[in-house]
């Protein structure tokens, strides 16, 4: 069963998220509602994937952080969350994430792209 942690500063949007993972027949070990929060959990959870905010990753730094997850869960897979499709798609890609997915997709096709 593919272990899911979840980051974003919103909770419906975390609830969402939440009951479409238990839909997808996954886990979710973990949630946080800020950057550091995430480093400090996913590690521990034993994460396969990671979905995470944009807007969660420090500003200043996105890479940097990401590249730090990377190094503490080496093997899970960077799913970036975005609001918005401009400059954000290929930033989400360029810092390190596997996959980006933009928060107003439907439901039905976020849930396809989380299929493992």
């Amino acid at each position: 069963m593919t272990r899911v942690f979840i980051a974003d500063a919103r909770p419906e949007e975390r609830s969402a998220l939440r009951l479409m993972i238990l839909d997808l027949k996954m886990k979710v070990v973990g949630e946080a509602a800020d950057w550091s929060t995430t480093l400090a959990q996913a590690p521990a959870s034993r994460i396969d994937m990671l979905l995470v905010d944009w807007d969660l990753l420090p500003i200043n730094a996105p890479n940097v952080a990401l590249d730090g997850l990377r190094k503490a869960c080496p093997s899970a897979l960077v799913v970036v969350l975005i609001s918005h499709l401009d400059a954000r798609k290929q930033a989400a890609l360029s810092i390190g994430a596997d996959i980006f997915i933009s928060k107003g997709e439907t439901p039905e096709c976020v849930a396809e792209r989380l299929r493992i």
